[in-house]
């Protein structure tokens, strides 16, 4: 008999899911962000540049960019390589080639309040400044850290690796052409202006939200959520500047202030930026 396990606040079907157990093969290419950064868009965006061919929806993928936490390990063993696999881990050695996704934080801690409220981790009636403080704290329904441990895990150890392509989630939204073809140089898959388009115009905010009207109900991270909740909210950057609390605000930059500025994100004000950039 088939059990519904859950772990980590997400739930699956099938035998346990390895998660930080997995077995890592020598040719995996792995798809890297802390949570609500925008991994799914862009797992969307990479699978319809690698397979058109199977129209890459919500139904499907899991299957072409599977996911640890949310797939069996014998489906992930079977899957054809090289794999390209979704991760929200710390720093692991073990990944050789990654893109790592990162997105301001001040807007991520948003999206971790609006999907929080969505699979019913809080009411919807939490006070959106004690959840930052949370988010901070890395007192979160999930065991990835906080924002600043787990991007600087990544950024500190890998910045200057070949094998390692930092993708802002801003610069995306921005210059989806040209960032997109980063990313397809990255991962070595062929695509012209024409490919690129159709991948940015499958992988669309709007289409995503059609998508997930129909098939909510077929994918992992929305299957017990509530319907009355979108998965696929603004897709904006920026967001944050009218729905954060100043106080919060400055509670994340006064976290971060140095990784944030060095990854090119700019602070509302200079008393939290930290004395290591003010000397340089």
């Amino acid at each position: 008999m088939i059990k519904r396990l859950i772990a980590g606040g997400r739930q699956f079907l099938g035998l346990h899911a390895p998660g930080r157990n997995l077995r890592v093969l020598p040719d995996d290419i792995f798809l890297v962000s802390y949570p609500k950064s925008g991994s799914t868009w862009t797992r969307f965006l990479i699978a319809n540049l690698a397979y058109p061919e199977k129209n890459p929806d919500f139904s499907n993928i899991n299957d072409l960019i599977p996911d640890p936490e949310a797939m069996a390990k014998r489906d992930l063993d079977r899957a054809p390589r090289p794999r390209m696999l979704k991760s929200h881990d710390c720093f692991d050695p073990r990944f050789r080639k990654v893109v790592y996704i990162v997105r301001d934080p001040r807007d991520v801690a948003l999206s971790e309040y609006y999907f929080d409220i969505k699979r019913r981790a809080i009411p919807e009636d939490f006070p959106l400044t004690k959840f930052v403080s949370r988010f901070v704290r890395g007192e979160l329904n999930h065991s990835h850290g906080t924002w600043g441990e787990n991007v600087a895990t990544w950024f500190y150890t890998r910045a200057h690796d070949s094998r390692f392509l930092l993708v802002r989630y801003e610069s995306l939204q921005v210059n989806g052409m040209q960032e997109l073809r980063r990313i397809a140089e990255f991962l070595r898959i062929s695509a012209d202006d024409q490919r690129l388009a159709f991948a940015l115009e499958q992988s669309s905010a709007n289409r995503m939200r059609e998508l997930e009207k129909k098939q909510a109900h077929l994918w992992s991270s929305t299957r017990e959520t509530r319907k009355d909740k979108p998965f696929v909210r603004a897709a904006k950057s920026g967001v944050w500047k009218m729905e954060l609390p100043a106080s919060s605000v400055g509670e994340i930059e006064a976290a971060w202030a140095t990784l944030m500025q060095e990854i090119g994100y700019e602070l509302t004000s200079v008393l939290v930026q930290s004395p290591y950039l003010l000397q340089k």
